[in-house]
């Protein structure tokens, strides 16, 4: 790093937000195959938070590619440097008091473990969708799995590109088997017990 660039400290600090939202700041990190329900999930769960009162926001791995990183592919280096952006806007996100959920495949253990670093302890909250292959190949929601088995699309996570589950995630959700009001629930809930939201 240029030795010329120091960091400022300013009087409003991530405490003072926190305290204003009347929550804590966290990071609930979707990963999970194409079609696991990652996005419909996080869709309806920051819903729920919102009639709660919970200041939130949703990063979704499509909506980021087309600005943030709109200039990345889908080989492994454009996918690890994807979540380190992505990683990066969500830890100042967290410092601006905010629940953040994000939505993204995510298939590294490595990358997921980077953006656990970025945050204090208890502010990386891993949320596997752990919905079989098959599964999500049979809902196939974008045509995404049809074209990747026609060799039209390369570097499919599950068919030609490695997915490596979460090895302790503090959440795991079958959507082949829990509905979403099920899914919401059980996050809710977990959000209830860890003390980062308030009912």
């Amino acid at each position: 790093m240029d030795t010329n660039i120091v960091w400022h400290n300013y009087a409003v600090n991530k405490t003072h937000r926190s305290e204003q939202k009347g929550h804590r700041p966290v990071i609930l990190w979707f990963t999970g195959y194409s079609g696991s329900g990652k996005s419909t999930v996080a869709n309806a769960l920051e819903s729920a938070l919102q009639q709660l009162g919970a200041h939130t926001y949703l990063l979704d791995g499509d909506n980021v590619r087309h600005g943030l990183c709109k200039d990345l592919g889908f080989s492994d280096e454009d996918r690890v440097e994807n979540i380190r952006r992505v990683g990066e806007l969500s830890k100042l996100m967290v410092d601006a008091g905010l629940i953040v959920l994000t939505a993204f495949i995510s298939p590294f253990q490595a990358e997921r473990d980077m953006v656990r670093d970025l945050v204090e302890d208890a502010e990386f909250i891993e949320v596997y969708l752990d919905t079989p292959l098959e599964v999500c190949e049979q809902r196939d929601p974008k045509g995404l799995y049809k074209k990747a088995r026609a060799g039209e699309i390369k570097h499919f996570t599950g068919i030609d590109s490695d997915y490596e589950p979460p090895k302790n995630p503090e959440i795991r959700i079958n959507t082949g088997e829990n509905s979403l009001d099920q899914s919401v629930q059980q996050l809710v809930a977990y959000l209830q017990q860890r003390e980062i939201i308030h009912l």
